[in-house]
């Protein structure tokens, strides 16, 4: 036994040193608290070497072994927890927590009863099945601590969860051979110390290093599922090797045979899994959907696809962007995108990196119609290997003929066809499988949102310039309407005063204006949609402008300025066009016997222009109801615009507009507008 003392002796002084280290530091992310294990660990090998030398205290050093088996358990449940509290998935530890929790409540009482009644069949429990159990639980727990870390945390963590596995592994190879064959090796129970010893450098590089380095080290599902494998498959020789010592103990003179048949039938079965594919391929779906973690970090990848699609000027290069963000879920280095016309075909709308594919799908098509009913992405690899996956469906001999080729994933907008993507062959994928297939159904759904979006705010932006053309055209051609019917009444009064050197000269001026009005207004009807320049004008200014305008009139309008000077900020176009309308509209409603009237005064900081006639007037209602509204007129000839622009227009310069009037005996239209205390240079 003096191999034994020194075997744990050993583990007792790497253990204090690494408790005597550990106290007062703060660890690494992820490995707090170490100092109580360490010395938790010291006690037990402390109380081991003791009960080696002393070759007594089997009850104290079965506590010991208790003890120290809780604590490290307790330690990596408590960092797993921190793990998983960093991003809110706590609530799956539930089932593994009270697990632990009522394994640690049946070895405690266990032991409790074992020290009274030693001689009780707890003592093979106590002994063998709860270390082994505990070595398991281990185990699952180092697995879990290390997968759920990330990647930064690992460069840390990576040497504890080596030592943590070792020790765990030795302790269920130990104990597991104890329930075999009823009794614990002698040679590994000597050696475990020392094992145990030579793991303890692992756990002090651990506490020794910071998270502050670019060196990265990750493990592959692959070898998440083969240890996953190991651990289960441990678990279960675990289980039938307790079953046949419970069949050897219950069964009597037959005993015996039927253990060593239950144990090779329990392998078998065990074998029959491992080399059926089918089984396998099943158990790693499971597995990895149920217990591993993913392989994307799901969050950043929403937020980098998200901020893809969405970074840049609006509605600048969104299929490209909807292009790139989709290749870089999975490394393909191109991809095409197909979007539906209004005639039903899908033609090419944008492609990256990607210009060799090229073709169309007519309207009607069974390939398209497959993508929409089934909703799947295709792997073309697959398509080719496997025809019967299309159904009989037609596929485009363009996109079989591209080698590069390799995913078509369909944009579902409310369960319709709005296009697809074709990615090309991934650089770091070898093939498609579920989690990728999630992953580009669920993004294809999202993209296909924001292409949806992205041509319904361009359809928008087309509706509102054809819109703002086609309301700016509107008052274009009702001023043209009253240019051209000036122009008529000048026409009809020049075969009477043509030969009068005073009509032509009012003749020509009338003209003149005419024209130049009109090539104002085609200027600036491209440029309605823009905001108007603005600029000081002179009120007086342009109540002379528009008089002189009417001098072809018979009726004649009377101005009379009261306050000269007056200026008011606005489009002096606009504003010409708003006062002719009110004098024009009582010039026409006003017999040539009657008065038209244009009044300029001040009130306070306001400029007040009324335009007075004595024309057929207006009723309440009309006024009420009709006035200001497009395409409203009390004219036969009328278009119902000029009225409704004059008002949307003093609104726009902060003034108002009001009407009196009673039919037969005239309207008076007074305006009032804000003036400006300096001029504009």
């Amino acid at each position: 036994m003096g191999i034994a003392v020194f075997s744990y002796g050993l583990a007792a002084v790497a253990f204090a040193f690494l408790a005597l280290t550990a106290r007062g530091r703060d660890g690494p992310p992820g490995v707090p608290g170490l100092a109580v294990p360490a010395a938790a660990s010291f006690l037990w090998a402390g109380i081991l070497a003791l009960h080696a030398l002393l070759r007594a205290g089997q009850e104290l050093a079965g506590l010991a072994e208790l003890g120290r088996n809780l604590v490290w358990v307790w330690f990596l449940w408590r960092n797993l927890r921190a793990l998983r509290a960093k991003t809110d998935r706590t609530d799956n530890l539930a089932f593994l927590g009270r697990g632990l929790g009522g394994l640690a409540i049946l070895a405690f009482g266990s032991h409790a009863i074992a020290l009274f009644f030693p001689a009780s069949q707890l003592s093979y429990w106590v002994g063998a099945v709860f270390p082994a159990l505990f070595a398991v639980a281990g185990m699952v727990l180092v697995e879990q601590f290390y997968r759920n870390s990330s990647i930064h945390e690992r460069w840390t963590i990576k040497h504890l969860c080596l030592a943590l596995g070792g020790i765990f592994v030795f302790d269920f190879y130990l104990y597991s051979e104890a329930m075999l064959f009823a009794a614990i090796s002698q040679d590994g129970w000597i050696a475990r110390g020392a094992v145990n010893a030579l793991l303890v450098p692992l756990l002090w590089i651990s506490l020794r290093r910071r998270a502050n380095t670019d060196m990265k080290l990750a493990i592959s599902h692959r070898m998440a599922f083969h240890s996953a494998a190991l651990m289960g498959a441990g678990l279960y020789l675990m289980l039938m090797a307790a079953a046949g010592y419970y069949i050897r103990y219950a069964g009597g003179e037959w005993g015996a045979v039927l253990q060593t048949v239950f144990l090779f039938g329990a392998a078998l079965v065990l074998l029959l899994a491992i080399f059926s594919g089918n089984v396998r391929a099943k158990l790693r779906v499971y597995l990895a959907k149920h217990f591993f973690r993913y392989r994307y970090d799901y969050r950043e990848e929403w937020l980098h696809f998200t901020s893809m699609l969405t970074e840049g000027e609006p509605d600048a290069r969104v299929y490209d962007r909807t292009l790139q963000a989709m290749a870089r879920l999975v490394d393909s280095p191109a991809a095409a995108l197909w979007l539906k016309h209004e005639n039903g075909t899908y033609r090419r709308a944008a492609q990256w990196n990607f210009s060799e594919l090229e073709g169309h799908l007519e309207a009607g098509h069974a390939f398209s119609a497959f993508l929409e009913s089934r909703q799947w992405v295709l792997d073309l690899k697959d398509c080719k290997e496997q025809p019967d996956l299309l159904e009989e469906t037609q596929f485009p001999a363009w996109l079989l003929a591209c080698d590069k080729a390799w995913l078509v994933i369909p944009l579902l907008w409310h369960d319709r066809l709005s296009g697809f993507v074709v990615l090309a062959k991934s650089m770091s994928q070898p093939g498609m499988d579920w989690e990728i297939n999630d992953l580009l159904k669920t993004a294809s759904r999202q993209a296909a949102a924001h292409l949806a979006q992205a041509q319904a705010a361009e359809a928008l932006t087309v509706a509102r310039q054809f819109e703002s053309f086609n309301r700016a055209a509107a008052f274009v051609v009702h001023d043209i309407k009253n240019l051209v019917a000036q122009l008529s009444l000048l026409l009809a009064n020049a075969e009477k005063h043509k030969h009068k050197p005073e009509f032509q000269e009012d003749m020509l001026a009338t003209i003149e204006s005419s024209v130049a009005r009109m090539n104002r207004m085609l200027l600036k009807l491209k440029d309605e949609t823009s905001a108007s320049d603005k600029s000081s004008v002179d009120l007086g200014e342009i109540l002379h402008e528009v008089m002189q305008s009417k001098s072809a009139y018979s009726l004649k309008p009377n101005l009379q300025i009261e306050a000269a000077g007056m200026r008011v900020k606005a489009d002096r176009e606009k504003l010409v066009r708003v006062v002719g309308h009110l004098v024009q509209n009582a010039i026409e409603a006003t017999p040539y016997t009657g008065n038209v009237g244009v009044k300029l005064n001040r009130e306070d900081g306001w400029a007040v222009m009324t335009v007075e006639d004595s024309g057929t007037g207006m009723d309440a209602d009309f006024i009420r109801e009709r006035l200001f509204r497009p395409f409203a007129s009390t004219k036969g000839s009328g278009m119902g615009i000029g009225a409704y622009e004059c008002k949307e227009y003093v609104q726009e310069l902060n003034g108002n507009i009001q009407v009196v009037s009673k039919p037969g005996r005239g309207t008076l239209f007074t305006v009032r507008l804000p003036l400006i205390t300096e001029p504009t240079p």
